[in-house]
Parts: C-alpha cells; sequence; structure tokens
C-alpha cells in the first residue's frame, strides 16, 4: 500500500471539489488529500481503522506517528466531510427518495480505557459481564439500489443520572420510602437522550439533503414513544413513522383496554404465510395486521 488506490484518488478528488461547493475554504491540499486517501485504502485492506495495521501494510513507508498526526492535528474541515460525502453519493447514484433508518451499536472496548470518546460501562451480552464501550447511534439510507450511513452520533447516559439510579434501586431494596430517597436530578444537556440525539440527527439530514423525499422512517422500539413518533413525522411534512411497541403496552379494541399481547394471542392471530427476504430466502412467518389506539399516544396506529 504505497499510494491510495485509484478509484479512491477519484474519489477524494470528486469529494475535494464537492467540500468547496459547501465551503470555499473546506477544500484539501494536496497532502491532506493523499493522507485521506491512504487512510480510505488501508480501512478497505484491513477492514479496521488502525493506523499500525496501516504502517505495516504499507510496509513502515509512513509510520503511526506521521499517520495519526494528520488526523490529530491537521485543520481538515471534519463537520463537512460526511455531509460532502453523503452529497456525492446522491449525486452519483441519482438517489431522489429513500427510506431512513435509525439504530444504536454497542462496540465493546478495553476494560480498562477511559481516553476514547463516550466511553462507558456497559452490559457485554455475551459474557453476561460489563465492558467499556461505546454506542453509536445511526442513521441510514435505504433506497432501492444501495443502503449506507447518513449520519452518526455518540451516545453517553449521564453519569450523575447513573449513579442516582443505582443508589435509589439501593435504598429502594432496602424499603426507604420515595419521599425520604434522593430526588431525581436534572439530565445534563451534555448527555441527550438516544432520542433526542434520533432527532437531532433527522434534522441534519432534513436541512442538508432537503431535496431527497423520504417516503417513512423506520426505527426498533426504544423510539416507539409518542414524543418521537410525533416529532419525526413533522419534521419530513408528516410522512408515516414506523416503530416497534412493547408486548405490554395497552391498547384499546371495541372500547376494552387490553395489551398488545392479549390482543394478538387471543383475537388476531394472524396467517401463515411464505415471505422472501432480502438475499432469497424465503422464510415462514405469521402475519396479522390492525388499526388500533394505543392508550399512551392517544393515536390509532396501523399495526402489524
Amino acid at each position: 500500500m504505497s499510494e491510495p488506490a485509484q478509484f479512491i484518488k477519484t474519489f477524494v478528488t470528486e469529494l475535494d471539489a464537492a467540500l468547496g461547493k459547501l465551503k470555499a475554504n473546506a477544500k484539501l491540499t494536496e497532502t491532506q488529500r493523499f493522507w485521506l486517501g491512504l487512510c480510505l485504502t488501508g480501512i478497505l485492506l484491513t477492514n479496521t481503522v488502525c493506523w499500525a495495521k496501516f504502517q505495516r501494510a504499507c510496509l513502515g513507508a509512513y509510520q503511526v506517528a506521521a499517520l495519526s498526526w494528520m488526523f490529530r492535528d491537521a485543520k481538515i474541515a471534519w463537520a463537512y466531510l460526511l455531509l460532502a460525502s453523503v452529497t456525492l453519493v446522491l449525486e452519483q447514484h441519482g438517489i431522489t427518495e429513500g427510506v431512513l433508518v435509525l439504530d444504536e451499536s454497542d462496540r465493546a472496548r478495553s476494560k480498562r480505557t477511559q481516553r476514547l470518546y463516550k466511553v462507558h460501562k456497559q452490559k457485554h451480552k455475551l459474557s453476561g459481564g460489563y465492558v467499556n464501550g461505546q454506542t453509536v447511534v445511526l442513521l441510514l439510507l435505504v433506497t432501492e439500489s444501495i443502503t449506507f450511513a447518513v449520519g452518526f452520533a455518540f451516545y453517553m447516559p449521564d453519569p450523575v443520572l447513573t449513579a442516582w439510579a443505582k443508589e435509589d434501586k439501593r435504598l429502594k431494596k432496602e424499603g426507604m420510602g420515595k419521599k425520604d430517597r434522593p430526588v431525581k436530578p436534572e439530565r445534563n444537556a451534555l448527555y441527550p437522550t438516544k432520542t433526542q440525539i434520533a432527532l437531532r440527527l433527522l434534522q441534519e439530514f432534513r436541512a442538508a439533503h432537503g431535496e431527497i423525499k423520504i417516503k417513512s422512517v423506520l426505527a426498533d422500539a426504544l423510539y416507539g414513544e409518542d414524543g418521537f413518533m410525533s416529532a419525526a413525522s413533522k419534521i419530513f411534512d408528516n410522512r408515516q413513522v414506523i416503530s416497534q411497541l412493547r408486548e405490554n403496552q395497552n391498547i384499546e379494541y371495541r372500547g376494552k383496554k387490553r395489551t398488545l399481547k392479549a390482543y394478538f394471542n387471543d383475537i388476531n392471530k394472524g396467517v401463515e404465510v411464505i415471505l422472501r427476504v432480502r438475499g432469497g430466502e424465503e422464510v415462514k412467518a405469521t402475519v396479522s395486521s390492525a388499526r388500533l389506539k394505543v392508550t399512551a399516544h392517544g393515536n390509532t396506529h396501523t399495526g402489524h
């Protein structure tokens, strides 16, 4: 890996031109273009973002210190790089519409690391223990031709709220009444919730790529609260927002209140069908749907 791959050189050149359109003084220098191209080639070859692996791939031609110095100290318009890259991809593929999908990913790191950005204690699903890690909230654009990330942000729980919750749980277990336990502190604005981060990502996408028609917004059960769904819908001119509801959430059916689980188990059991998933594999599934009023939302939703 003595120099960037040719197609990556072409991409970086076009990216530099896109940066210039966004902000005149955001254009990259020749050295910055070469460095960015080399890093992208390194990521492609090693499937990592690791300066030491890049150095080995270059057979020592470029040292860790030099590669990482550019990342830390070069005056690159980082805030515009992803924006320009997304704009470039949209233009090159002729994309005019799609579906936005919100997701998050927990990335386990070293148990002792404290230096990584917004690293915090996480439950490790495989071992059942705890590790230090990072949580990334991702915004993906799904189109007929490609799917790619168009926004991201790191999430970290408020340390003060986390400490309060732990102590409140301990005192409650000991039998202390609520009025005698410490009052829940206000959330620090430096530690927004995942739903707050998600709404910000949606707003940023709309502001930067308002010409793209968004057909719907998809999110998992974490974002199934009315506050998020209503706000997300308004951002995109009242487009449909699709999310999961918890099985113990209450719905109203024919004037009676019951849980979703009870409704779909006892009243609307669905029918068995064969579905073809992406990739061509066929699977058996039970499908049912209904328009139901979700008590907590105060609105009627279509459920599947």
